[in-house]
């Protein structure tokens, strides 16, 4: 087990470092864009950005799971090299003619999209579109290789790169929504590029040559394809809801929270990346449920301590990294931390039905989610604003948690922690809801009585045995033995 884990947390750390930078510099960067972009523009970026990671995800058609399916099915190193080869020139043809024609009608989609016609706007976009689906294809070629060097020289210089040109964008061309989305994308397009001659030659493909090693990739990753953009429209219909019928202001408002809560999507981006090639690369079925139970149990407890803190300290985060305008965010804050937990949880499920082959099953979790996010952000948007967006985020992640497990439950037995899970729920939901009703909500007392109640919680979950302290040592060594 300790071994397992410690190539999780390497993996996982690899994948994170990049984010974790991107994070940090997110953070940094923050007070600058905040002072050089309006509420409305940073709505009009944001939700641009998320609307080209959803058609990314329809462009690839559920390639990319299904590549990293296959890769651990077959040990064969030609053939390996092949499936990589017809995973780039698949993605690499259905991205470029999807690009072409979203440049052509760019005009109308920044009207549908955004409620105002710029089509220099989506545009910029489309090159982004174009480059982040193919780098997301280039990465999981280094990720199934663990090629966690280049993976990491590859992705922070992506990130220091996006920041430099961005700030440059920004704040020295002042280039508003237009300047944020390009710079963003232009550098991954020049990673991307990189990766392409330097790293990834041998996998590298212009044009799809073996059709039939594609019908069983798409069979499998095609039936996720609704799954993932329903799961990921979660992201995209807040902010684009909350433009129509509320305001691009207010928009911009939940955008920023969104980029606050930056350390639980790092949490979970990385769990994302380095979760399934682990989880399918384990042979034996009771061990991996054992795995897959304990790694749960463990991500509940780191994400539920990040999700208390940003509930308890947030307002002094906003106040310390977003302009006074932006203040206002803090509101949505721990609900968004909360949903992007939660969103990790069903990347369990997912790779229960993925390491069954039976992809089919988290279509209808998704769609439900999906459904009571749409209904809850109609009901709740109009009296609670920006906040209620982020509780139907929560809302929607809940039922699709029921819904998947209910459906997978017989394809693979996980013998998951329930007590211990309700026990950990029960410590850290009750501390962080206490605190945030009873405690000041501002100034040096509220602060150190929130930071106290934050303390209170690792010691309550020691005093309920959740970890002993012998347990936890007993890991460590195990891990720093190996």
């Amino acid at each position: 087990m300790g071994s397992l884990l410690k190539r999780l947390a390497a993996s996982g750390a690899a994948y994170q470092a990049s984010s974790l930078v991107a994070g940090f510099l997110a953070l940094f960067t923050l007070p600058l864009y905040t002072r050089h972009l309006t509420r409305a523009e940073l709505g009009y970026a944001e939700t641009l950005l998320t609307a080209i990671i959803l058609v990314s995800i329809l462009l690839r058609f559920g390639i990319g799971e299904a590549f990293i399916r296959f890769w651990f099915d077959d040990e064969d190193a030609g053939r390996r090299v092949r499936l990589a080869r017809t995973t780039t020139s698949f993605v690499l043809v259905t991205t470029t003619v999807g690009g072409l024609l979203a440049a052509a009608l760019a005009g109308p989609l920044s009207q549908a999209l955004l409620g105002i016609r710029d089509a220099t706007l989506v545009a910029i976009g489309v090159l982004g579109l174009w480059a982040f689906t193919n780098l997301e294809i280039a990465y999981a070629l280094l990720r199934v290789e663990e090629r966690r060097r280049v993976y990491l020289i590859a992705s922070v210089t992506n990130v220091l790169l996006t920041v430099v040109l961005t700030v440059v964008l920004v704040v020295v061309l002042d280039e508003g929504a237009r300047g944020y989305v390009l710079g963003n994308y232009a550098a991954s397009t020049v990673v991307l590029v990189g990766l392409w001659a330097f790293a990834l030659r041998g996998h590298l493909a212009l044009i799809p040559r073996a059709p039939a090693r594609l019908r069983p990739m798409l069979a499998f990753g095609s039936p996720t394809v609704p799954a993932d953009a329903a799961v990921f429209a979660l992201n995209v219909i807040d902010r684009a809801y909350i433009l129509r019928a509320d305001s691009p202001a207010s928009a911009g408002l939940y955008s920023v929270a969104v980029k606050l809560a930056t350390v639980v999507i790092v949490a979970v981006r990385g769990f994302q990346l380095a979760w399934p090639p682990l989880a399918y690369s384990l042979t034996d079925e009771t061990e991996a449920g054992r795995v897959y139970a304990f790694v749960t149990t463990a991500y509940v407890v780191a994400t539920g301590l990040v999700v208390a803190g940003i509930t308890l300290l947030g307002r002094w985060v906003v106040r310390l990294l977003a302009a006074d305008a932006f203040f206002p965010a803090h509101e949505a804050l721990p609900w968004v931390a909360l949903g992007w937990a939660l969103y990790g949880l069903f990347l369990v499920f997912v790779t229960i039905a993925g390491r069954a082959k039976v992809t089919t099953r988290t279509f209808p979790a998704a769609a439900a989610g999906l459904a009571v996010n749409v209904v809850a952000l109609v009901v709740l948007v109009g009296p609670l604003g920006i906040a209620g967006a982020g509780i139907a985020l929560c809302a929607a992640y809940l039922v699709m948690l029921v819904v998947v497990h209910l459906l997978t439950r017989r394809l693979f037995h996980v013998p998951f922690e329930w007590r211990r899970l309700a026990t950990i729920v029960a410590i850290i939901g009750g501390i962080s809801i206490a605190g945030e009703l009873a405690l000041p909500t501002a100034g040096a007392v509220g602060f150190a009585t929130r930071a106290a109640a934050l303390a209170a919680i690792p010691l309550a979950l020691l005093l309920a045995r959740i970890f002993t302290v012998g347990q936890l040592a007993r890991f460590w060594a195990s891990v720093r033995s190996r």
